[in-house]
């Protein structure tokens, strides 16, 4: 059994254009003779690999601590594709993932960009979770149309994870988010299992 982290480093993680980058203090420090080592870290909820509620975009959405953990726990495919995922890509995407018995959750690796078409493909194919590389799903200049339609139907957005040396095929995916109720949004510790 081989666990792969898909997670980015925190403090060096990706940041989408406009967020604050995180920040680290240490508070306390044994070598000053302090009790103990504490740091203090501030930080956008969307920063490095992270996973998007339905309230992210949807005021009547469900915010992280009202979503189900299942849907961030179990099989998942990974499939690789550069540029823009069209309808028909979300389909074969789809196929692929029905051909090896894993079709609820979803991460596409590449520097990909979920297309609104795509979108709707996905939505009405009722899965978990959907998750790329990118920190959005969508286009980082129009990201909203994308995540209304996914969110609307409680698909959990799984963001900026590092499949760089994972290949295609089906995994155990976790990648449950820290419990920050009310959030639209949390950090997460992603890893998959090979099959």
């Amino acid at each position: 059994m081989r666990l792969i982290d898909i997670s980015q480093e925190v403090l060096s993680c990706k940041v989408f254009p406009g967020d604050d980058s995180p920040k680290a203090e240490q508070v306390l420090c044994v070598e000053k003779g302090d009790v103990c080592n504490l740091s203090v870290l501030s930080m956008c909820a969307h920063n490095g690999t992270h996973v998007d509620a339905p309230f992210h975009f949807l005021n009547d959405g469900k915010t992280v601590d009202e979503i189900s953990l299942e849907a961030f726990v179990g099989d998942c495919f990974v499939v690789r594709h550069e540029g823009d995922v069209s309808a028909e890509d979300a389909k074969e995407i789809l196929k692929k993932a029905e051909e090896v018995g894993v079709r609820e959750r979803i991460l596409i690796a590449g520097k990909a960009t979920v297309t609104l078409a795509a979108a709707e493909v996905f939505a009405e194919a009722g899965i978990k979770l959907l998750g790329n590389e990118s920190q959005t799903v969508g286009p980082e200049n129009a990201p909203m149309a994308v995540h209304k339609v996914l969110l609307a139907k409680e698909i959990v957005l799984l963001e900026g994870v590092v499949l760089t040396d994972v290949t295609e095929g089906a995994y155990f995916l976790s990648a449950a988010p820290l419990n920050f109720a009310g959030f639209d949004g949390a950090p997460c510790r992603a890893w998959l299992m090979e099959k």
